[in-house]
């Protein structure tokens, strides 16, 4: 046991520490050692919604400011649903402004286009599914992996999904890959197991999935506690919020017997900007399904360079709409991310992969 929680804490320093892209600061250590705080673009996914829920579409970076610990941010690039990304930093206030005209009938929640398909707004994330196969899913397995197969052939444009299960430990079925075929086939070669660890086999997810740019998302299909882990919750949902990677918790009634799981689960998805749903049973999961990709499929891809922050610990990130939808619309996203100070000469500073975007 004790060896398994050095390795799980090895595992989760790799993590914050990769998570980081170009420094922009160095400082000197109490002890002389040099102190470095590894910062670059933070990548925000925003969800806007009205009293009831209708998911608000065609606003423009000037509807939106964003600070970080009280501290006004510049937005750098701006994308919603299908548009393109667009590089904002070099762009004139007066053209920021135009993308941000619309239709009143779209402001209001409502679709603009009958073509434009929740299928094509996910087009171009990448999916990770990560499947309870511990003994709390002995009664619902085959149900399960026949929900997660129609989850899963529903992303009909997503770019990439990866399929992982778990139980005491994480099993990399199908790694991040567009064939179809070979994640399904993941799915039907789980097998039942034990214990459940699905905060350190989460943790590991959130891992894989922060060295690939672009949108993320994870989504887990758990029908129980977690009683074997040795990284607490709150670690894992500070990760997921450091990376920028919303976590989709999809359950059934059943989880809702153990009162401190659910409350973990929606606590958990909550904080990274994501949800958590809980069907009556793993028959009864389109509604969850539908839901996530409707909800994958309106959200606003936010990014921003910080400005100097003599902060090392936790950094707020606050979001706001300005004008007539300050007071009229919700915002759904994460509320901050943690800087990995490092320790390190130059040369042992962790960087990411070439070519890697960081994500925040």
């Amino acid at each position: 046991m004790r060896k398994q929680h050095l390795v799980l804490a090895a595992a989760l320093f790799l993590v914050l520490a990769s998570s980081f892209g170009t420094r922009t600061s160095a400082q000197q250590s109490q002890t002389g050692t040099p102190l470095r705080v590894v910062v670059d673009l933070v990548q925000l996914n925003v969800a806007v919604t009205d009293n009831k829920g209708n998911y608000i579409t065609n606003l423009g970076p000037t509807d939106f400011v964003i600070t970080e610990d009280g501290i006004p941010e510049k937005i750098a690039t701006f994308e919603e649903g299908t548009g393109p990304t667009r590089r904002l930093v070099d762009m004139p206030d007066e053209e920021k402004t135009d993308m941000g005209n619309s239709s009143p009938t779209q402001r209001d929640g409502q679709r603009g286009d009958a073509a434009l398909s929740l299928n094509a707004a996910l087009a171009g994330a990448d999916v990770f599914i990560l499947f309870d196969t511990s003994n709390y899913m002995y009664r619902g397995f085959v149900f399960a992996q026949d929900a997660i197969s129609d989850f899963i052939r529903s992303l009909e444009t997503v770019d990439k999904v990866a399929f992982y299960s778990y139980s005491r430990n994480l099993s990399r079925a199908a790694p991040l890959t567009a064939d179809r075929a070979r994640v399904l086939h993941g799915v039907r070669t789980t097998v039942a197991g034990d214990d459940a660890a699905l905060y350190n086999c989460l943790l590991l997810t959130l891992k894989d999935g922060a060295q690939y740019p672009g949108r993320k998302v994870v989504v887990v299909f758990s029908n129980g506690p977690d009683n074997a882990s040795v990284v607490p919750p709150e670690d894992v949902a500070e990760l997921a919020q450091s990376v920028g990677i919303p976590v989709y918790m999809v359950s059934t009634a059943e989880a809702q017997i153990e009162p401190v799981s659910t409350a973990v689960f929606e606590r958990l998805s909550a904080a990274t900007g994501g949800k958590a749903y809980f069907a009556k049973s793993w028959r009864d999961e389109k509604k969850a399904f539908a839901s996530i990709r409707n909800d994958l499929g309106h959200l606003y891809s936010i990014s921003y360079y910080p400005v100097a922050n003599p902060n090392h610990r936790w950094r707020a990130i606050n979001v706001k709409l300005v004008g007539e939808h300050a007071k009229k619309y919700h915002i759904r996203t994460r509320n901050g991310y943690r800087p990995q100070p490092i320790h390190s000469s130059d040369a042992s500073v962790p960087m990411p992969p070439a070519g890697l975007s960081p994500n925040y």
